[in-house]
């Protein structure tokens, strides 16, 4: 199992369980984040998720061994999204990392110790809210590759950071530490190392407390609109045409051992 999910009363835990790859997501894992998040939507009796990584990582992004090899080709072949594709809500779709295409009506916080990179820096930004220990590290480290944003990264974190800083994330491909990250509005709590978790769950559990039907109302109406939202998706996916181009020869310079842990020197 690469993910777990665990149950503290009404709050459900997400865990991706990939530690030796920092993480990263294949198409099992995401299948898996798909369902999990799903399963606590349905979940009458659940409140509020919390999404992290096992060990010293979030999540790395995608798995770009299993990108660069075409192991994940059948996977993104069926994530295509159909033009009439209006509702995230009630017509729910995957993405390349899982659950990155759904509109929960519950909150999500992620709780981010160590790398939140790529694909990973799109799984936090489609959280609602994000805890980022001391240490932490995000950004779009899928630049130096080819690899595209594909899970959302291009319609949220504008959204979370203006386009300006978006801008200078997306385009330079930088990373950013919790101090920063919570100076620009990506971090909404900043903890020590190793307590991310502890943090997020009791944050987590501080909003159960309240009336729900009120929460969601106005969590709803704070969102872009699921139209919206489903119509910036599909414009972003068209996006995954430069895979093809570029991408998979990047993943497989990443397979062969180049550019590691954050180097954009020897790409």
């Amino acid at each position: 199992m690469t993910v777990h999910i665990d149950r503290d009363g009404d709050i459900t835990t997400v865990t991706i369980d990939r530690p030796r790859h920092r993480n990263a997501v294949d198409p099992e894992t995401a299948r898996a984040l798909y369902d999990a998040f799903l399963g606590f939507e349905a979940d009458s009796q659940q409140s509020v998720a919390v999404l992290t990584g096992a060990g010293r990582a979030f999540c790395a992004g995608f798995d770009l061994k299993s990108a660069g090899s075409g192991a994940a080709d059948d996977w993104i072949a069926g994530l295509d999204i159909p033009e009439d594709w209006h509702d995230p809500m009630s017509e729910p779709r995957p993405g390349p990392m899982g659950p990155s295409r759904l509109m929960l009506t519950k909150p999500v916080i992620a709780a981010i110790e160590g790398p939140a990179v790529a694909g990973g820096l799109e799984l936090a930004a489609w959280c609602n809210m994000r805890v980022m220990a001391e240490g932490a590290l995000a950004g779009v480290y899928c630049r130096r590759w080819g690899v595209p944003l594909i899970d959302g990264g291009t319609v949220r974190l504008p959204r979370l950071l203006g386009q300006g800083r978006a801008n200078d994330l997306i385009l330079t491909g930088r990373g950013v530490d919790s101090v920063e990250a919570a100076q620009i509005g990506l971090a909404d709590r900043s903890c020590p190392p190793v307590a991310a978790l502890e943090t997020a769950q009791a944050l987590a559990h501080d909003l159960a407390r309240f009336p729900q039907a009120c929460l969601r109302a106005d969590h709803l109406s704070a969102r872009i609109p699921p139209a919206a939202l489903a119509k910036a998706l599909r414009r972003e996916w068209r996006s995954a045409r430069a895979f093809a181009a570029e991408g998979r020869a990047g993943a497989a310079r990443f397979a062969a051992g180049r550019g590691r842990g954050g180097d954009f020197d020897a790409i």
